[in-house]
């Protein structure tokens, strides 16, 4: 059984900091692209950063500039460090992995239970 398990949300002001971390655990052969995606009240979950395992990284224009996504292959992990971080960042956090798990013979997609972001002075 393949599991991923967020960490790192909170509250916290307008322009404060906060870092995500997700973690893969269970019956893994191999992960593949890694992100972070983040669905808020009234609206439909959205991709925030995605990490390749060769470390190319993607942004979603709101995001640029203030976000910085990590991860450590070795340990299946991946990170969020956001900063600056607005109102409108408000939101539940998911994690996303593409894991090729033991006695499965596709990849898929796996999902974090999510970890709620609120910024609000």
């Amino acid at each position: 059984q393949v599991q991923l398990v967020e960490s790192g949300g909170g509250l916290v002001q307008p322009g404060g900091s906060l870092t995500l971390s997700c973690a893969a655990s269970g019956s893994i052969l191999s992960i593949g692209t890694m992100g972070w995606y983040r669905q808020a009240p009234g609206k439909q979950r959205e991709l925030v950063s995605v990490a390749t395992t060769g470390g190319s990284t993607n942004y979603a224009d709101p995001v640029k500039g203030r976000f910085t996504i990590s991860r450590d292959n070795a340990k299946g992990t991946v990170f969020l460090q956001m900063n600056s971080l607005k109102p409108e960042d408000t939101a539940v956090y998911y994690c996303n992995a593409d894991i090729l798990a033991r006695l499965e013979s596709e990849w898929r997609g796996y999902w974090g239970q999510g970890t709620q972001v609120t910024v609000s002075s």
